[in-house]
């Protein structure tokens, strides 16, 4: 979540970030940005963080995590002294993520001559060694990228004072974990380090325990907590009638993110959604970067009603006011189910998580309702003229 910043706004300084010991013009650049107060987990965050000391933050998509260790990281950097050798480095598991990130920092360091780049697969390469040959403060880096470039010596890791670990989880979930640890050693002068994620268990605990000192934890919720109103739903489903399940939930509840298992399967709804007359694009690992960058902002200026994903393509929507999440099939587990739920009811809006479960799949609903101590009652047997499609409130 980026505390949805009307950039038309006129924001008076001091901000509401300024009581929690952030300096006059790391304000004016939030105030610039169009960030007038903090959200929860920025509140926590930043104090600690400005006091330079390691911290743990446990925090879901869509909780205004990027401003949590942003602007500590902006305030406490000092500006670049040489080339490829930026002082901040933020890690993120996809390139849409580091885009959206990077998208969060620059207005605010514009205002306090902080450059920032994101590095990512996907993009000229020659592009990002040329910005980094100008001068850098800070990079947002997906972990193969900065690899690529920190072995051609086009990069160095050597002044890094802030390391932020975002959404550590889920790069743990891809199998980057090797590739963050071999990162993490190349950083060898004095640093603070911060990571979060919505678990601290696991692979994450290791990264904790081997390269952080003595860090501070901060959480706004429990484990299996989501971020702002979520309703769930879970409605039992015939196959040939899924699809326009989908449509009459999309057409009557608005900006909709449809969760598929394969990419195949992402093109086929997709289709299918458009043959039905919805607005619909597919995001997935086998289009082109340019593809997946031109649907999420369709979908973000409501251009596109639906986007149909992948869990790794969609890892890095950022996006306030998706008003539902369907997961076209239920997720293997909880967690899957949190992430993928946690891309609607964020900035204290309301929001829909249903689940589609045909005959078979009613036992992986339960599960999953168990795991988050929701009511088990079976999924509801719905067809698509179902009239309680038209408002989703008539299933509550």
């Amino acid at each position: 979540m980026t505390n949805s910043p009307d950039t038309k706004t006129t924001v008076s300084v001091p901000t509401g970030f300024a009581a929690l010991g952030v300096p006059a013009a790391v304000d004016k650049g939030l105030a610039a940005a169009g960030f007038a107060a903090p959200f929860a987990i920025q509140t926590e965050a930043i104090p600690v963080a400005m006091r330079g000391v390691d911290l743990c933050g446990r925090a879901r998509t869509g909780s205004g995590k990027t401003l949590a260790f942003g602007v500590p990281m902006i305030a406490r950097i000092e500006k670049f002294a040489k080339v490829r050798a930026p002082r901040g480095l933020v890690l993120v598991p996809t390139r849409e993520l580091a885009l959206q990130v990077a998208e969060v920092l620059q207005p605010i360091g514009k205002e306090c001559d902080r450059v920032i780049l994101p590095v990512y697969g996907g993009a000229s390469r020659e592009d990002q060694i040329e910005a980094l040959q100008k001068g850098v403060d800070i990079i947002v880096a997906t972990p193969l990228r900065l690899i690529d470039l920190m072995k051609a010596d086009e990069v160095v890791m050597s002044d890094i004072q802030v390391v932020t670990l975002d959404e550590a989880d889920r790069m743990a979930d891809e199998g980057f974990t090797p590739q963050v640890e071999w990162i993490l050693r190349h950083v060898t002068g004095e640093h603070q380090t911060m990571l979060f994620s919505a678990t601290l268990d696991g692979q994450v605990g290791n990264l904790v325990r081997r390269y952080m000192k003595d860090p501070e934890e901060v959480s706004i919720d429990q484990p299996t907590d989501t971020v702002g109103t979520m309703h769930h739903i879970f409605l039992g489903v015939h196959k040939m009638d899924k699809d326009k399940v989908v449509a009459a939930i999309a057409k009557s509840t608005g900006k909709t993110v449809v969760f598929c298992d394969t990419k195949r399967l992402c093109d086929r709804v997709t289709d299918n959604l458009l043959d039905l007359g919805i607005d619909a694009a597919a995001i997935h690992g086998d289009l082109t970067q340019a593809a997946r960058e031109k649907a999420i902002t369709r979908f973000t200026d409501n251009k596109l009603l639906v986007l149909v994903a992948t869990d790794v393509a969609a890892r890095g929507i950022d996006i306030d006011d998706v008003a539902c999440v369907i997961h076209y099939v239920p997720p293997i587990d909880h967690k899957a189910y949190l992430h993928r739920s946690g891309r609607t009811a964020r900035a204290g809006r309301d929001g829909f998580a249903v689940t589609l479960a045909e005959y078979n799949q009613h036992t992986t609903c339960r599960i999953i309702q168990r795991a988050l101590r929701l009511d088990t009652k079976p999924p509801v047997e719905v067809f698509s003229n179902d009239k309680r499609l038209l408002d989703l409130n008539l299933f509550l």
